[in-house]
């Protein structure tokens, strides 16, 4: 494929961000410009020479701008295979010029959207005029070059000087693939403000999912995989992928994915006592409040401190100093706050590697979405698991109601477990986990595994007694079985928060009553695979 020079171009944008520098660009190359409204008032009132589309196509623009680019003129000039006889006969018989370049971008329908526009000035803003220029023009692009992007006009210009003025095929065809993605995510953008917000389709017959501004990673889950991170296009709340690193090295796919379980947790103390969130390969490992970010870290390190070494931290408040000396005695892959001071940055500076976010406001953990996870030949596609309760939601099942102190520390362990693998097990006691059971086969194991780690946690630290010792226990999903129960008794446990619902609950229910537990049902589970 050959060189094409560029001779005239057309320029039809809504970002107008560098357009004055192209225009007078492209005119000291010679090309002719043609554009559109404010594209051209903006050029002429920069000094200059533009030649309008109606001048083009011999017709005004009309209706309100709707019509003005929808013309033979405009679509043969970019369409025409120019060495296709019957098209240069055509173009010749109807005196259709060539369009060599064409810049556009688009309607701002996703800023219109944002600002809460009415409903018709939102739909005014979708562009149709542009999105058909920019499919002609890179269908064609053996013939005609198409940005879309004004990131991308330096390169542009560099393109012309290497080639004489003329663009080549390799720049051609890659500024096509880039403008068949701008079109697909805008009217990706479109479809779902009208399923979503305009007609409140949960689940639409078509689901249009589109992200952009990928960040290579340095690879997937393991080295032999590749990985990109993408942020959606269109309004979405702020989380992770938007955080601002302060230092350390580039975050792999892994911290990405712990990253964004721990944010999610601690974002369900938002509002509350100082709270610390220790993760390990997307599941908690420790979590804790106190009456100080130091003293939270403390109880929440003591939870298990060997699963914490190499973890992700997470806080729900401004990071100090004094507690960032004691995160930094540990090797802690990501830390994550709202934001630091700079004591506390002072402290992790000494640590080049640890990387260090800040997220501003905590996310909403009551949010809607969708969430997705693919799988062979399908998606699969459900709501966020935002459902909550509260201690007025409680059912009281068993002889003996929990005290304050017990419906304290099985709430706490409640938000806790939703936030763990299941099958999940948590014990807590004093606003501090004491041992986590995750992932596991079996309920009755996670129980066990959940007591082994506390138990192992007061050797460390010569405690008289596990934490387990006069705790609650949370579990995600309703006992089976009586024996999960019983070893969560056998550990120490003495109050029970769980759903409910399996047909032998009256089995469990006895069992808890005969070893003296209080258990109360949520009716609400909380799997998360």
């Amino acid at each position: 494929m050959s060189d094409i020079e560029i001779k005239r171009a057309l320029l039809s944008v809504s970002d107008k961000s560098g357009l004055v520098e192209l225009g007078r660009a492209l005119a000291a190359r010679g090309v002719e410009l043609v554009s559109t409204g404010g594209t051209a008032k903006a050029l002429r009132d920069a000094g200059l020479e533009v030649r309008d589309i109606s001048d083009l196509t011999g017709f005004p623009e009309m209706m309100d701008g709707r019509v003005k680019t929808l013309h033979p003129k405009v679509h043969g000039g970019l369409l025409a295979v120019r060495d296709n006889p019957e098209h240069a006969e055509a173009m010749a018989e109807h005196d259709i010029g060539a369009i060599d370049l064409v810049v556009v971008n688009l309607y701002p329908f996703e800023a219109t959207v944002m600002r809460g526009a009415t409903r018709d000035e939102i739909i005014e803003n979708i562009d149709i005029g542009g999105p058909s220029m920019v499919r002609s023009s890179a269908k064609n692009h053996q013939f005609v070059t198409i940005v879309t992007d004004p990131a991308d006009y330096a390169e542009l210009l560099g393109e012309l000087d290497a080639h004489g003025g003329a663009t080549s095929f390799d720049f051609r065809r890659k500024c096509a693939a880039k403008a068949f993605a701008a079109t697909a995510s805008y009217d990706s953008m479109i479809s779902q403000w009208f399923a979503f917000a305009d007609q409140q389709q949960l689940f639409p017959d078509m689901l249009a999912i589109n992200g952009r501004s990928p960040v290579i990673l340095r690879y997937g889950e393991n080295p032999h995989q590749q990985a990109a991170l993408y942020t959606p296009v269109g309004p979405h709340g702020r989380g992770i992928a938007q955080a601002e690193q302060l230092q350390g090295k580039e975050l792999s796919y892994n911290n990405y994915n712990d990253a964004d379980a721990a944010l999610e947790l601690v974002a369900e103390f938002g509002g509350g006592d100082p709270a610390v969130v220790i993760v390990k390969h997307a599941n908690p490992c420790g979590v804790a409040q106190a009456a100080t970010l130091s003293e939270a870290w403390e109880a929440a390190l003591q939870c298990d401190s060997v699963s914490a070494f190499g973890g992700i931290v997470a806080v729900n408040r401004e990071l100090d100093g004094a507690t960032a000396e004691e995160i930094a005695k540990i090797f802690t892959e990501v830390v994550i706050a709202p934001s630091v001071s700079d004591e506390a940055r002072e402290v992790f500076a000494k640590k080049k590697n640890l990387r260090l976010l800040t997220v501003g406001d905590l996310p909403n953990p009551r949010r809607g979405g969708l969430l997705v996870k693919p799988i062979t030949g399908g998606l699969l596609v459900q709501t966020r698991d935002n459902g909550a309760i509260t201690e007025a939601d409680l059912k009281v099942v068993t002889e003996r109601a929990p005290t304050q102190q017990e419906l304290k520390d099985c709430m706490f362990a409640w938000i806790v477990a939703r936030h763990v693998k299941s099958n999940a097990i948590v014990y807590a006691k004093d606003g501090a986990t004491a041992g986590i059971g995750a992932g596991q086969m079996n309920r009755r194991d996670s129980s066990r595994i959940a007591a082994m780690k506390a138990a192992e946690a007061a050797e460390t630290y010569g405690w008289s007694a596990p934490r387990t010792v006069g705790s609650a226990v949370a579990s995600d999903a309703f006992f089976p079985f009586a024996d999960g129960l019983l070893a969560a008794a056998e550990a120490g446990a003495t109050a029970v928060i769980q759903p409910g619902g399996s047909i032998r609950d009256d089995e469990v229910i006895a069992a808890a009553d005969e070893a003296g537990l209080a258990m109360v049902f949520t009716g609400m589970r909380h799997f998360r695979h």
